[in-house]
């Protein structure tokens, strides 16, 4: 049975109690290499199932999620949905309680379809160019490692309130490392989005050998506080790390950065004078994603009630400014403000004209030059500073050109106070945050310039 008969059978169990369901299908389409040889290569598949059961109480609502993966028959359906309503009867009042969404409109026209096949021919071009680039690298003493996935996941979401919603989430995703022939040296590039069709590898894997070839000589350099370039990558890790922090409700609770020092949240402060903006949109061209909420627990910044609700273009930062943070309904009525869900993708930008990377270290008078972040772990969730490791090449740039590679650093940094000291804004670009590549693939992010970026101590990581 397909997705959509799935849950309409799951349906059929709920009795006198509301009931949600969610059924999700993956299906990926992967390529891994190694040492200038492709090691695996194969397609899967993925099916889940999960209930949200409601429970209605003198008290409130209760709520209890069930998972179950693979392709359960109708016994094991109706047990599923059975140990939900029960769980449901037997647990507290939901604090995000709220009335389900009841449809707008007639169900999708696609919800009685199967779910969509990964686009394998995506991959042919990643494919095609492996043997290029692995002969190149050979030939300079250079070793390609990397994982390139294309994968379509298709999401059908009902309720008994009549709810049948159905969307299709395509998603790329590229990782390259280039290592010298010592080991002793790496460099990194990733691209993420929908599609890979396109994607240079042979244009990205030279690019990582000329910057591997082009610093042949190391330095020490001592712990201190630098100017810094933060390509795309490193920006999209630090912005998710704010992104997944901004839920409205822990900010109303004086618990995140985002709080107000006399209570409330900072929604109206301004966290920059520079000119960045934030934001998220559901049809943004090559980062598209669904367009209404599907969530599959309840926390800070997504609740089970909320399923199905429509998703807007929502600007989180505006010049500077902070104009919202993630809010459910139970949260935007603590709050007062409007209701601005969660959207699965984050787009950075400052003014028109920003200039490239290349543009920025030729206008660099002393400063470093980083090329991914590692092991982002937070500290203070009260100025949200984070601690993390630089990874696979810092470079030291003097008089517009990069000079020597350095070693790696251990850095103790807030995404929110570096925004503050944001003193040259890029061109924006598509990019994949290293750290969250497996997670959070729909970004697009500028290089910053950023003054006074603390490095702490030197890590022996390569």
């Amino acid at each position: 049975m397909n997705g959509a008969e799935l849950a309409e059978r799951a349906l059929a169990h709920a009795g006198p109690d509301e009931l949600l369901v969610l059924v999700d299908e993956t299906s990926t389409a992967h390529l891994r290499w190694a040492d200038n040889a492709l090691t695996t290569s194969g397609t899967t598949r993925h099916r889940r199932l999960t209930v949200v059961a409601l429970a209605a109480g003198t008290a409130g609502t209760a709520a209890a999620v069930l998972g179950q993966g693979g392709a359960p028959d109708d016994r094991e359906v109706a047990a599923l949905v059975a140990r939900a309503r029960a769980t449901a009867r037997s647990g507290p009042p939901a604090p995000d309680a709220a009335p389900l969404l009841t449809p707008a409109a007639d169900p999708a026209p696609s919800w009685g379809e199967s779910a969509a096949d990964v686009p394998v021919d995506r991959l042919r071009g990643v494919a095609s160019g492996l043997g290029d680039a692995f002969a190149r690298a050979r030939a300079t003493g250079h070793a390609l490692h990397g994982y390139a996935e294309q994968q379509a996941a298709t999401t059908w979401l009902a309720g008994t309130t009549g709810l049948r919603l159905r969307h299709v989430q395509p998603t790329s995703v590229l990782d390259l490392t280039a290592r010298d022939a010592a080991g002793t040296a790496s460099t990194w590039a990733g691209v993420g989005g929908t599609d890979l069709t396109g994607t240079d590898l042979p244009g990205l894997a030279a690019g990582l050998a000329d910057r591997l070839d082009a610093v042949p000589r190391r330095r020490a350099l001592a712990p201190g506080r630098y100017e810094v370039l933060l390509p795309p990558a490193c920006v999209a890790d630090l912005m998710l790390h704010l992104y997944l922090n901004a839920g409205a409700a822990d900010a109303a609770d004086g618990r995140t950065v985002f709080s107000a020092p006399d209570g409330g949240t900072r929604i109206g402060d301004r966290l920059t004078e520079a000119p960045l903006t934030l934001r998220s949109d559901p049809a943004a061209p090559g980062l598209a994603c669904a367009p209404f909420v599907t969530a599959r627990a309840s926390g800070s910044a997504a609740s089970v009630f909320d399923n199905g609700l429509p998703l807007a273009a929502t600007r989180w930062l505006v010049d500077g400014e902070l104009r919202a943070l993630v809010q459910t309904r139970h949260s935007a009525g603590l709050t007062g403000q409007p209701l601005t869900p969660q959207i699965d993708n984050l787009t950075l930008t400052g003014p028109p004209g920003g200039r490239s990377l290349a543009e920025m270290i030729a206008g660099t008078g002393r400063g470093l030059l980083l090329t991914c972040l590692w092991y982002l772990r937070d500290v203070d969730p009260r100025t949200l500073l984070l601690t993390g490791l630089t990874r696979d090449g810092v470079y030291l740039v003097e008089d517009g050109e990069v000079v020597a590679a350095l070693p790696n650093f251990r850095f103790n940094e807030s995404p929110v106070a570096l925004l503050d000291r944001v003193v040259e804004i890029g061109a924006t670009e598509r990019t994949l945050p290293r750290e969250w590549g497996d997670y959070f693939t729909r970004m697009a992010m500028p290089t910053l310039r950023v003054a006074d970026f603390g490095v702490s101590e030197v890590s022996p990581a390569v």
